[in-house]
């Protein structure tokens, strides 16, 4: 009978190592949803450490539609309060801004568009609370004509 307890001991510490590897479980979902936030997260390397975000409030923009339209969803969404709307907007914008065409040996390689750029600015500025930034950097972002070129 001793045998039995020390069969089951011998198996637990050897399963131990392969559950510590594994990531935690995102938050339960809730009513079919994940959590929700209507601030600003993971923006910075600081704050980007987390396994999991919440999903933040989506603009009403069609996902096809060019950067500028995401920007002035962000403009709106900053204007009225909705943090995390406005980083929702200005995440899409950047991506949008971001859909390029490159040589496969160049794809790794960061961008360097203005655009790119400004939107990343006027993300980090929201992230730190600075909504006066984030504006101006915003408002620098749709003046770019780059904001309404379409793939």
């Amino acid at each position: 009978m001793t045998r039995l307890p020390r069969l089951t001991l011998l198996f637990a510490l050897a399963a131990a190592p392969a559950v510590a590897q594994t990531s935690p479980a995102p938050p339960a979902e809730v009513g079919g949803k994940q959590p929700m936030s209507t601030l600003p997260s993971n923006t910075s390397a600081e704050t980007a450490r987390t396994q999991w975000s919440p999903q933040l409030p989506t603009p009403d923009v069609d996902e096809n539609a060019p950067p500028a339209a995401f920007i002035k969803a962000a403009q709106a969404a900053l204007a009225a309060g909705r943090l995390g709307e406005a980083q929702e907007a200005t995440e899409r914008a950047e991506s949008r801004a971001l859909t390029r065409s490159v040589k496969p040996s160049a794809a790794a390689d960061p961008s360097h568009q203005p655009l790119v750029r400004q939107l990343s600015e006027a993300r980090q500025l929201l992230g730190s609370g600075d909504r006066a930034g984030a504006q101006r950097k915003l408002d620098e972002a749709l003046a770019n004509p780059e904001a309404t070129a379409k793939d």
